[in-house]
């Protein structure tokens, strides 16, 4: 695709499908490990030799299988949409637990995964909604400025609350992954 081109309606639609499997997975994917962990629903983790698979590992395969299809098959309408919800589950898969690929381990809580979360979803936001930069006009520059300068701060707010939740927070959910261990 031609980056000069102006932006289909076709992308904005798979990188909405793409956004929301994306969230929904992210929130599922919380829950079912807050349920399990805090025993209020049954340990489906799987274990390999006893060593725990986590669900990154299975949104990375799924990453790599939806890559390969793009690329070889390059699908075209239905296809292509269910491709972009695929994408957007492993990426929620995927990025659920980027703490813990980013540090080679680790707690499951730790407060970069959420953050990437949040960088990715908004990258999806943006091809989603925004009009392509050509299309621009002067008050769409002063609003996009607007949006920028309010993101920057909204970002200050939110790793300062952070920072004070993971303190109140962190140390009663480090205790219950301790407790929920096998």
């Amino acid at each position: 695709m031609d980056p000069s081109a102006p932006k289909d309606h076709e992308t904005d639609r798979l990188a909405r499908r793409a956004l929301l499997a994306f969230v929904l997975t992210f929130i599922a994917s919380r829950t079912m490990v807050f349920l399990v962990m805090s025993r209020r629903a049954p340990n489906m983790y799987f274990f390999l030799r006893g060593t725990h698979v986590h669900h990154l590992n299975y949104g990375i395969f799924l990453l790599a299988a939806v890559a390969a299809y793009l690329l070889f098959a390059r699908p075209a309408e239905k296809a292509a949409r269910v491709a972009a919800l695929a994408y957007g589950v492993a990426m929620g898969l995927t990025f659920d637990e980027f703490g813990m690929w980013l540090h080679l381990g680790g707690s499951y809580w730790q407060r970069v995964s959420v953050d990437a979360v949040i960088v990715v979803a908004g990258v999806l936001g943006v091809i989603a909604f925004a009009p392509s930069l050509e299309r621009l006009e002067a008050r769409h520059r002063w609003a996009l400025l607007a949006l920028v300068a309010g993101l920057a701060l909204f970002g200050l707010v939110l790793f300062d609350t952070g920072a004070r939740i993971g303190t109140l927070v962190g140390p009663r959910l480090r205790e219950l992954e301790l407790s929920s261990s096998p």
